[in-house]
C-alpha cells in the first residue's frame, strides 16, 4: 500500500499535508513509518495534551469499549454524567452539552446564545478579526478570516467582527440585536494572539451591563494549555458559556459547551442534539485525563512555558528576523519577518514537530509533559531552521 498515493486518490484534498507518515506516537515523541523519532510540539493541534497514548487514557478507553461503545443519548450512562459533573465541579456552576468537535461545540454556543436572546430579539453575536471558530457554515461566519470564507458565501447573517483587545470597536458593533460576544482567549489560527486581561474585564462589565452573553471558545486553550485547567482562569474572567474540545479526550472525539447556571436551562427537550455526543469511550477517556491534569503538572506547564518564552526571547536577540514572542503558558508563538514553511520543513527534517500559521507565525503546542531539555533541544533546532532559511535568500 502506497499511504501517500493512495490518499491523493481517494481522500478529498482538502489538507496540504506535511512529507511524513506517522505511525506510533508516546508522550512528546512520533515515530515515522520508517523507524525516525520525532519531537512534537504541535500536540496534532493540540489534542495530545497528555502526551501521545498516555497510558491512563488508553487503559481508560480501552476498558469502557470492552463493556459499553455506545447507546445514543436517548439512556442515560454513567461516563458521560461523571464527566459533566467532574467539568462543573472544576469549572462553574451550570451544565454541559456534548459534542464531537469544537466547530459542533460552538455551534451549540451559537444556538444557545439565539435561543435565550429570541424573546428580546437580540441574535446578533460579535467575534473578532482573525478568529478562529470552526468550518461549519455558522461557525465559519463567526470567524473575522476572510480567507475561510471564499467559495461559500452567502455565510449566515447575525455576526460582527470586531478588533481584538479594542473595546472601542466592540461598543460600535453592539446594538440592540446583540446577544453574545464570541472570543478565544488566545487566538490560535490567528496567530498566537492574546486577548489582554484587561479587555477581557471590560468585556465582562460591559455584557453585566448590555445583559450581552460572554462566551469563550476555548477549543485550543482549554485542557491545562495555559497552566489552568481553563484559560479564563488564568485570565481570571468568567464566561456565560466556554466550549471545549480538542484535548478534551486526550486523542478522541468529543466537544463540550459548559453554560453558567443562570442560561443552563435555555435549551428545552429537542432543541439540540448529537447521536455520538458525550459517548461512554470518549467520555472515559476524557475522565482520565482530567485525573491527569493535576495541580502539580499545570504548575509545571506554566515554568516550562515561562522557559520556554524566555529562551525564546534571547532567540530573537540573536536572530533579527523574530519580530515577536508570545504566548501564554505552553501556546507559543514567534512571528518571523518571512514565511515559515520551510522553517517548519527544515525543524521535520532535523526530528521536530512544529507549526506555521498566518503565514510568518510559527507555533508551538507540545503536549504538557515536555521538559526543560526538550525546549533546548527545540531552540537549537528552529535557530538552526533561521540561520538555514535566511541564507537561502
Amino acid at each position: 500500500m502506497d499511504i501517500k498515493k493512495d490518499e491523493k486518490k481517494y481522500i478529498m484534498q482538502t489538507y496540504r499535508r506535511n512529507n511524513v507518515v506517522f505511525v506510533r506516537g508516546k508522550g512528546q515523541y512520533l515515530w515515522d513509518a520508517a523507524g525516525n523519532k520525532y519531537l512534537d510540539f504541535f500536540a496534532g493541534i493540540s489534542v495530545c495534551n497528555a502526551g501521545h497514548c498516555n497510558p491512563a487514557v488508553v487503559a481508560a478507553a480501552q476498558k469502557q469499549m470492552g463493556a459499553l461503545m455506545h447507546t445514543s443519548n436517548l439512556y442515560y450512562t454513567g461516563p458521560q454524567v461523571t464527566l459533566a459533573r467532574e467539568l462543573i465541579t472544576r469549572s462553574m456552576p451550570g451544565k454541559v452539552f456534548f459534542s464531537n468537535s469544537g466547530a459542533e461545540a460552538n455551534e451549540c454556543a451559537i444556538k444557545l446564545a439565539r435561543k435565550w436572546g429570541e424573546f428580546t430579539g437580540k441574535y446578533e453575536i460579535i467575534t473578532f478579526k482573525n478568529s478562529f471558530h470552526g468550518r461549519t457554515i455558522a461557525t465559519l461566519s463567526a470567524t473575522g478570516q476572510e480567507k475561510f470564507h471564499a467559495h461559500f458565501k452567502p455565510l449566515l447573517a447575525g455576526f460582527k467582527h470586531a478588533v481584538l483587545n479594542s473595546i472601542d470597536s466592540v461598543n460600535q458593533c453592539i446594538s440592540a440585536k446583540t446577544a453574545a460576544i464570541l472570543i478565544e482567549p488566545i487566538q490560535g489560527e490567528g496567530g498566537v494572539a492574546a486577548a489582554d486581561v484587561r479587555f477581557l474585564k471590560d468585556l465582562r462589565v460591559l455584557c453585566d451591563k448590555k445583559r450581552i452573553l460572554l462566551m469563550f471558545d476555548e477549543i485550543q486553550t482549554g485542557m491545562g494549555r495555559t497552566g489552568n485547567l481553563f484559560a479564563w482562569q488564568t485570565f481570571r474572567v468568567r464566561p456565560d458559556v466556554f466550549t471545549l474540545a480538542k484535548s478534551l479526550a486526550g486523542g478522541l472525539p468529543i466537544g463540550a459547551t459548559v453554560v453558567a447556571a443562570p442560561y443552563a436551562d435555555t435549551f428545552v427537550y429537542g432543541d439540540h442534539g448529537s447521536t455520538f455526543g458525550g459517548n461512554p469511550v470518549s467520555c472515559a477517556a476524557s475522565l482520565a485525563l482530567l485525573k491527569f491534569l493535576t495541580p502539580s503538572l499545570l504548575k509545571r506547564v506554566k515554568a516550562t512555558g515561562a522557559y520556554f518564552i524566555e529562551q525564546l526571547g534571547e532567540l530573537k536577540k540573536r536572530q533579527s528576523c523574530i519580530r515577536e514572542v508570545r504566548g501564554r503558558g505552553l501556546m507559543v508563538g514567534i512571528e518571523l519577518d518571512f514565511p515559515g514553511r520551510d522553517v517548519v520543513q527544515f525543524c521535520q527534517d532535523n526530528g521536530v514537530i512544529i507549526n506555521c500559521t498566518q503565514d510568518t507565525v510559527l507555533r508551538f503546542l507540545p503536549p504538557l509533559v515536555v521538559t526543560t531539555a526538550d525546549v533546548d533541544k527545540v531552540i537549537d533546532t528552529v535557530e538552526g531552521a533561521l540561520v538555514w532559511a535566511q541564507s537561502k535568500k
